[in-house]
């Protein structure tokens, strides 16, 4: 039987989504929480595989990821919930569960996602975990205008590291809105997918041009033509949340 899980973690504790060898991960953490809360159960509940809808790297937060869980289980999916749930760590957690089809797939099945990026512009006791602090005052309005040169389908090899698993560094980029709050300034990014740390590399030159040491124009010549400049501004993980995965 196939399950969709709805999921929020906190990631500062976690190398990334994916499962490692010796290191601890998120999708880790889950199987094992899984397998322990069979064990303790009687009837026919057997694990046998687990997909996330996006690898998020070390320290990234989420606040709704979406997996698939593939299991021989009889029970229901709020059951299911309540026993992972009682496994889990205390900064993972199962928002909600649901059948799924056969054929439905975390990632393949995806046809968008969408990420948040929180930068702080003060000093604060409470949020360190979950926010840039950029000590210098950001022109918001240049940074938005930057920002416009990055939507549509452009290639953005100058923004993320190399990654086997990518064809293609072609990405078409559906939204990117920046808002200026009282202490915080919040990026939204909506891409049909992203490549790896594409968006912390978008989110740091973005605060260089804000900061007035990149240009607008700089923005453009790093989508033209391959760059290694990008990779100096790539902004923490702490501030970066997996917000929403959309399907059809």
């Amino acid at each position: 039987m196939r399950f969709k899980l709805y999921l929020e973690y906190d990631g500062t504790k976690y190398s990334g989504w994916q499962i490692q060898n010796n290191a601890k991960t998120i999708q880790g953490t889950i199987i094992s929480s899984i397998e322990s809360a069979f064990s303790k159960l009687k009837g026919t509940n057997k694990f046998e595989e687990l997909h996330g809808a996006g690898r998020t790297d070390s320290g990234v937060h989420a606040l709704e990821q979406v997996a698939h869980l593939e299991c021989k289980t009889v029970l229901s999916p709020a059951i299911l919930k309540m026993k992972v749930n009682y496994e889990l760590p205390s900064d993972i957690n199962i928002l909600e569960v649901e059948k799924a089809g056969h054929n439905f797939h975390a990632r393949h099945s995806a046809t968008a996602r969408q990420y948040l990026y929180r930068i702080s512009k003060r000093r604060t006791a409470f949020e360190k975990r979950y926010v840039w602090w950029v000590r210098d005052k950001l022109d918001v309005e240049v940074m938005k205008q930057a920002s416009s040169i990055l939507l549509g389908m452009h290639d953005f090899n100058s923004f993320c590291d190399d990654d086997p698993g990518e064809k293609s560094t072609r990405v078409y980029v559906e939204k990117l809105d920046i808002t200026d709050e009282e202490d915080v300034i919040q990026i939204r990014i909506l891409a049909s997918h992203f490549l790896w740390k594409m968006v912390r590399r978008i989110v740091g030159t973005l605060a260089e041009v804000g900061r007035g040491t990149l240009s607008v124009e700089q923005i453009s010549e790093y989508l033209e033509k391959f760059s290694p400049e990008p990779a100096k501004y790539t902004a923490p993980p702490s501030g970066l949340f997996l917000e929403k995965i959309f399907y059809e």
